[in-house]
């Protein structure tokens, strides 16, 4: 369940009877990009490759071809519909994969690429690592994955829940992506979140219950990616960068993540100035080199960036790249994972999970469907 943070299930009690054994579980550093590869191969986004989705490489960048209309780009694409087209043509024309779109101005984008190019919840997604999906099928288990491609969340939950009495598959993974949305909207309404909680509990406790006459030894886990906190300050810092008076690409390049700044520098004197104005903000910290290689998000070719600002807590950028005009949530992920509203939840009826400290050991959970794990 995709931002079912330890702060938002526990206190509400979520699934507490059918699933007593439970824990809160560390996330990654960033995002749902980063922290869905991570659970399910085990490794951290430095090995795996997955962080941000945007990251720098003009080289090989599937959109130099914009270079030919310049200084016309944004003129004629950057608008509702040009990045639509941009992003129509990046999901099914250059092989960017279905989650593609037009986050920063479409000038920018032959600087450029994007990480995410394939569905992640089906075997062979992700390039550099093998995910626990790979492993299921090399080894002949019979697995459906259900993930928003194929319907809502409550006609996912059925269909599982459908082919398990039916005996067509005897594992199944099932992505939720819809508690997030609703999250982000009533992230500080506890009786939303209750009232949300209270639906998908029957549901899960249906596919529980059609998995226990299956097997009344299987495994049932409920677990989450992230968590969720309150939003209580949003700062404008694309337009404060902007007032420093360098110019984007030539002297820098900047991408405004919900919350998280990410800088290349082209010039000297404008890294000489914009790094010591980062570094003066109090309402976040530039991650130091140390600090992304304990949270296993160190890329020695600065691909996701040179000098990366995180936000504290509750605190998001507003009109960011990956969130523009109206978009104005009471709750974001993305913060540090040292705060408690960032921690993931594991949910499970088997006591030997709550050995588990992060989401990456999750991974262990999933390969418990290989035949091998099953007999040991």
């Amino acid at each position: 369940m995709d931002a079912l943070g330890w702060a938002v299930a526990e206190p509400h009690g979520f699934l507490r009877q059918l699933l007593p054994h439970r824990r809160a579980l560390r996330t990654t550093l960033g995002y749902s990009s980063g922290a869905i590869p991570t659970i399910l191969t085990g490794e951290a986004p430095s090995t795996h490759g997955h962080w941000n989705l945007l990251y720098l490489d003009p080289q090989r960048s599937p959109f130099r071809w914009l270079e030919r209309i310049q200084p016309a780009t944004d003129r004629l694409l950057d608008n509702r519909y040009g990045r639509y087209a941009l992003g129509w043509l990046g999901r099914h024309q250059l092989g960017l994969g279905p989650s593609f779109e037009c986050a920063v101005r479409p000038s920018l984008l032959p600087w450029f690429n994007w990480a995410e190019r394939k569905h992640l919840y089906e075997p062979r997604s992700i390039e550099q690592a093998p995910t626990a999906f790979d492993y299921w099928q090399q080894a002949g288990v019979r697995f459906h994955i259900y993930s928003h491609r194929e319907g809502k969340d409550f006609d996912l939950i059925r269909r599982a829940t459908a082919a398990i009495e039916q005996r067509r598959v005897d594992t199944v993974f099932v992505y939720l992506c819809e508690l997030d949305h609703h999250l982000h909207l009533h992230r500080s309404e506890p009786l939303a979140i209750r009232d949300a909680l209270s639906e998908y509990a029957p549901a899960l406790e249906q596919l529980a219950a059609a998995a226990a006459r299956r097997d009344p030894q299987m495994h049932f886990r409920v677990f989450s990616d992230h968590g969720m906190a309150p939003v209580h300050t949003r700062l404008d810092l694309a337009r404060q960068l902007e007032a420093r008076g360098w110019r984007m690409p030539q002297d820098y390049l900047a991408v405004f993540d919900s919350t998280m700044v990410r800088c290349w520098y082209f010039s000297k004197a404008a890294r000489a100035d914009i790094e010591p104005w980062f570094e003066s903000l109090d309402c976040g910290h530039v991650l130091s080199d140390t600090e992304l290689r304990e949270h296993g998000t160190w890329f020695p070719d600065r691909r996701f960036g040179q000098t990366i600002f995180l936000l504290n807590p509750g605190v998001m950028i507003a009109q960011g790249d990956f969130n523009g005009k109206g978009w104005n949530p009471e709750g974001m992920h993305g913060y540090h994972p040292d705060d408690p509203d960032s921690d993931a939840a594991l949910l499970s009826n088997h006591a030997a999970d709550l050995r588990m400290q992060t989401i990456g050991d999750l991974f262990s959970c999933l390969c418990e469907a290989l035949p091998a794990r099953r007999a040991a």
